[in-house]
């Protein structure tokens, strides 16, 4: 089971931390990203981090300024947003999957657990 938490609103050029907490298994086994959606959009990949390695990859809208990390021992993966736009905003989710291939690792189809989202509002 996944949680996510840490959305809320702030102004462009702010900061938020996006929190996404495993229960009943721990992350280094999974692959875990973050998509986002934005109102009428489709679900967008964001970043990924691999379980196995700690490998790192993100989307160009986001790199430079987002950054995806783990704390093994509290089994929690992190979305440090800076630098935040207003094209940013949307319900952020964390999903985890084991087995992912790392080449499609931004395919969402390929994610068997998800988070609840929680909702990013960058104000202009």
């Amino acid at each position: 089971q996944l949680q996510a938490s840490g959305g809320g609103l702030v102004q462009a050029g702010g900061s938020l931390r996006l929190s996404c907490a495993a229960s009943g298994s721990t992350f280094s086994r999974y692959t875990t990203a973050w998509f986002r959606q934005a109102p009428g959009n489709e679900r967008e990949f964001v970043a990924a981090i691999r379980g196995s390695g700690g490998s790192t990859r993100y989307a160009d809208s986001v790199r430079g300024r987002f950054t995806i990390s783990r704390h093994t021992a509290k089994n929690t993966v992190y979305l440090q947003m800076n630098s935040l736009k207003f094209e940013d905003t949307a319900i952020y989710y964390c999903a985890a999957s084991v087995g992912v291939i790392w080449s499609s690792m931004n395919d969402p189809q390929n994610y068997n657990y998800w988070g609840q989202g929680t909702l990013v509002t960058v104000s202009s």
